[in-house]
């Protein structure tokens, strides 16, 4: 018998995680606190839409949180307690702190039922096709029975350890994913300084050891000074604040993700959180001075 899925948070990865879910007759409802986008997903495939948290947990066995922020992940916890029973599964989606993910958790087995933290990797895109990889905290008992679910929206799934161990590993992903932007966007910066014709570096840097998705994917928008958000700026960097916080609890600190945030934070406030993190792109032209940067800028 297949597990009853509802979902919490149809932003721009829930809303495609939904999709998926209900292409693999899975989905049962939704709850989202814009009532319009579950309103239009529950026209488009027939699902229900519950009243509030609560409703949704009582007609569900699996729940899904794709949200953005550690607090809306613990208010919603907390609003869901009262209905959880044994057997059923919260499963979180979205990127916070292990400490939050371990905190969730204490609060769904003081239920009697399960938690498992469940950050996926991918983008937009990847969300879209279903081709997200996930790393799971929890026990593998319970991950057994989630796995349905889990596999409807993503290519890979793989169980990293006791609850928190989802959410750890989920940083170590957004480290190297500002250092590859880093890298990449500086890069290219320094090919339009020195007048190179930037299409042809991505073709033939691409192929050899340089390559990566991120160059793939983003170089070809970015020289064209187009930075549709596949993943949010705003969002990374509340993220690279998680891994801060890790690397501190680790007795240790993140250079890279020091330089990367304050990089964020300065685009942030002249008003381009919401583009993608491929406009880091516009901070590293400005390294090679003002006629490079409208060259960049195709000014």
């Amino acid at each position: 018998m297949k597990p009853r899925a509802g979902v919490i948070g149809l932003g721009a990865m829930g809303l495609s995680m939904a999709r998926n879910m209900d292409r693999a007759g899975l989905l049962a409802a939704v709850w989202n606190r814009t009532a319009a986008k579950a309103q239009a997903l529950a026209q488009e495939t027939g699902c229900d839409i519950a009243a509030d948290p609560v409703a949704l947990a009582r007609q569900c066995d699996v729940l899904v949180l794709c949200v953005s922020a550690d607090a809306d992940v613990l208010g919603l916890i907390a609003a869901l307690a009262p209905a959880l029973a044994p057997g059923q599964i919260v499963v979180d989606c979205s990127t916070v702190a292990p400490e939050t993910a371990r905190r969730a958790a204490e609060t769904v087995r003081a239920q009697g039922a399960d938690f498992l933290d469940c950050p996926v990797s991918g983008g937009v895109e990847g969300a879209r096709q279903a081709t997200l990889v996930t790393m799971v905290g929890g026990e593998p008992a319970t991950l057994e029975r989630a796995r349905p679910v889990l596999a409807a929206m993503t290519r890979q799934v793989v169980w990293m350890g006791p609850v928190g161990a989802g959410q750890a590993t989920k940083a170590v992903n957004q480290v190297m994913a500002a250092g590859i932007a880093a890298a990449v966007t500086e890069a290219l910066a320094l090919g339009a300084a020195a007048g190179l014709p930037l299409e042809r570096v991505i073709e033939v840097v691409g192929g050899g050891a340089a390559g990566n998705w991120f160059l793939e994917r983003r170089g070809p928008t970015m020289i064209r000074n187009d930075f549709p958000a596949g993943f949010k700026l705003a969002l990374h960097e509340k993220d690279l604040a998680i891994c801060e916080q890790l690397a501190l609890q680790c007795q240790g600190r993140l250079p890279l993700v020091e330089a990367v945030r304050a990089d964020y934070q300065t685009l942030m406030a002249a008003g381009f959180g919401d583009e993608d993190i491929s406009a880091l792109y516009r901070r590293k032209c400005a390294l090679f001075g003002p006629q490079t940067e409208q060259e960049c800028h195709g000014e």
